[in-house]
């Protein structure tokens, strides 16, 4: 009897397979750096770094008419960081990066449950950070809305960190995670219209942090309000897309924050069928505020290695509260072939406040990435160096003299994502 149920399970898995969607794909990703001033001004004395790291994987995806299941489970391998025959990985990063159902409520509306990447627009306050090898997600549950040209998407967010080892529930919800503004409450909403030439978004999002007394137990929570509107015009060879966002409230800390803002304009034009030209401006406020307060805005949740530079000198787990950024840019890029690109970008940057000192000036930066796509992989390569000025010194508290001459940082990737099973 036993053999007859697993057939017939094995019967009801297989008809349910061929009346829905399944596809199983991956990715294979490994990266090297040389890092000589990255993130950070390198001193004269201290050698550049070099190493390589690899991402994989796996994703597999199940859709029927009614529901949607995604998993992806993913390992980040830093080259040479486990001894030979170590029977664990020694960095722990096996991760399950995405889990998440959608199921389907009514003709244009759904709910998304579970382990998700949250991107929106150009991804400035919520982005996948694919460039980061880890990427970022979010533990929340969606009402998703979309009709026509509109959608709307409600977004929550409880977080927890049970520390007892058996995983029961203690006493209280105090949420000890704290860092990189990982929050214990999340309220979204995020609504999105298209017309003809233009497309216009509203981002409202309030993130609660926890707060702790003297003592080490849970007080209450810090709110923190980030609003704004990402606009997009595109009419033949020529684009404008912006950026308005306020914040307020309270950050972690129970910091009140005061007047911050963030306000982007970037244009671009397609000059040619192989040359495309860009141009923009971006400001972002920083701290004038007095002991207990700040007027210095934070883009939270974003892909900011795509933002002010790919040096990752602003707001990268750094430049937090700090003197804000004017950033002023230009790029191009060149269609090489069919299969190949490069592009190059300047970007100069002074503080939205003045230091201590009263500088502003802070530097310039060139980024140069090519890429090369194959018969199913693609090689992408880049080369940045950073013209440090006083301002720069000053803010990352390395002496001009003490500091190398030369700040740079090169990295060459390689991007291949297979497809495993694919059908109905």
């Amino acid at each position: 009897m036993k053999k007859q149920y697993i057939i017939i399970g094995l019967m009801l898995a297989c008809f349910q397979f061929t009346t829905a969607q399944f596809t199983l794909d991956g990715e294979f990703r490994p990266r090297s750096e040389y890092r000589h001033g990255f993130g950070n001004l390198i001193p004269d004395a201290v050698d550049a770094g070099f190493g390589i790291s690899t991402r994989v994987r796996l994703n597999s995806s199940f859709m029927t008419d009614n529901y949607w299941v995604y998993v992806s489970l993913q390992d980040i391998m830093v080259w040479g960081e486990n001894r030979q025959i170590l029977p664990y990985d020694q960095n722990n990063s096996f991760a399950v990066f995405q889990a998440w159902a959608e199921i389907k409520l009514g003709e244009n509306t759904s709910t998304k449950l579970g382990r998700q990447v949250l991107s929106y627009d150009d991804q400035r306050i919520l982005g996948g950070l694919d460039w980061a090898q880890q990427g970022r997600n979010h533990d929340a549950a969606l009402i998703k809305y979309k009709k026509g040209n509109f959608m709307l998407d409600f977004g929550l967010a409880f977080n927890q960190d049970y520390s007892h080892p058996t995983g029961f529930i203690s006493q209280g919800t105090g949420y000890n995670t704290a860092g990189f503004f990982s929050y214990k409450t999340m309220q979204m909403l995020y609504m999105k219209q298209k017309w003809e030439k233009l497309t216009g978004s509203l981002l409202l999002l309030n993130n609660g942090f926890q707060d702790f007394n003297g003592a080490g137990s849970a007080d209450g929570v810090s709110n923190l309000q980030t609003l704004g509107t990402h606009l997009n015009y595109k009419s033949g060879n020529f684009g404008l897309a912006a950026n308005a966002f306020l914040q307020t409230g309270n950050r972690q800390g129970d910091v009140s924050v005061k007047g911050a803002f963030l306000l982007g304009l970037d244009a671009s034009l397609k000059a040619s069928d192989k040359v495309t030209l860009g141009a923009g401006l971006e400001i972002i406020s920083g701290n004038d505020a007095g002991a207990g307060e700040t007027g210095a805005f934070f883009p939270l949740y974003g892909t900011n290695h795509k933002f002010n530079g790919f040096m990752d000198y602003f707001y990268v787990g750094n430049h937090a509260n700090s003197i804000g950024l004017v950033d002023i840019h230009a790029s191009a890029n060149f269609k090489l072939s069919k299969s190949s690109s490069l592009m190059a970008k300047v970007l100069n940057f002074r503080g939205e406040q003045a230091l201590a000192s009263g500088e502003k000036s802070l530097g310039t930066e060139i980024d140069l990435v090519y890429k090369r796509k194959f018969k199913g992989f693609a090689l992408v390569a880049g080369y940045s160096q950073l013209f440090a000025s006083d301002g720069m010194y000053e803010l990352k508290g390395v002496t001009e003299a003490a500091a190398a001459g030369t700040q740079n940082w090169a990295w060459v990737m390689l991007v291949i994502k297979p497809k495993f099973l694919s059908g109905k």
